[in-house]
């Protein structure tokens, strides 16, 4: 039998959901879906901007760092096209460092990087951001325990309370047999969907390297 595509809530490698997967089976809450629309978080309160894709101009000067371009499109298990939907990433510097109070790791921030861009999706379902390549960085799981470079995903459908939630990873890293939290994905198929695909044709002469990296929001794959 195929494995489970999806990683289980409770992956004792992955110490932190030791203590965030639920100890008790899910109890439905009764509640009205027009309603919750209204109560939910509302991500940005103003219009995804004219550089909101591009982190890499979102400050005076240029980020230290392999500028990338990740695009790809976003489809339904059918392989249609979502149009107009909201995607979000974050991510590290160059230097493996968040730019967020939180991140105490002794590595340089840099004044020209925040790390955090957005878009929308067009009438093919594309999205496309101009970025830094991350760094990897240590997160103290475990005994010498680094993360792979990856950027963070979030994917809105046509409301705010259907998110999807990932990452995304960059071929050939040495780290992936050492990170519990990809490990955690069983399946090696599905896990390799999580790795995007150097693309020469995104690629751009003399200026940044490209990244394809499709996501499907529902199904098996």
């Amino acid at each position: 039998m195929p494995q489970d595509p999806h990683p289980p809530y409770l992956s004792p490698e992955y110490k932190s959901t030791v203590l965030r997967a639920p100890a008790r089976p899910f109890v439905a809450p009764k509640l009205d879906p027009e309603a919750v629309e209204l109560v939910d978080p509302v991500y940005g309160h103003t219009p995804v901007g004219e550089l909101d894709h591009d982190l890499t101009r979102q400050h005076p000067g240029e980020p230290l760092g392999e500028r990338i371009i990740v695009t790809g499109r976003l489809l339904d298990s059918d392989g249609k096209p979502v149009r107009r939907a909201l995607i979000e990433v974050w991510q590290a510097n160059a230097a493996g460092r968040y730019a967020h109070p939180g991140d105490q790791h002794p590595a340089p921030l840099d004044p020209n990087f925040t790390g955090a861009g957005r878009c929308l999706t067009d009438d093919e379902g594309r999205y496309r951001f101009v970025t830094i390549k991350p760094g990897a960085y240590p997160w103290r799981n475990h005994h010498n325990a680094w993360r792979p470079a990856h950027i963070h995903f979030s994917v809105f459908g046509t409301q705010f309370t259907q998110r999807l939630i990932t990452q995304m990873y960059f071929p050939g890293d040495p780290l992936f047999p050492y990170d519990p939290i990809m490990q955690s994905v069983r399946d090696p198929e599905a896990r390799e969907r999580m790795v995007a695909r150097f693309d020469l044709d995104t690629t751009e002469p003399e200026w940044a390297l490209g990244y394809q990296w499709d996501i499907v929001i529902r199904g098996e794959a």
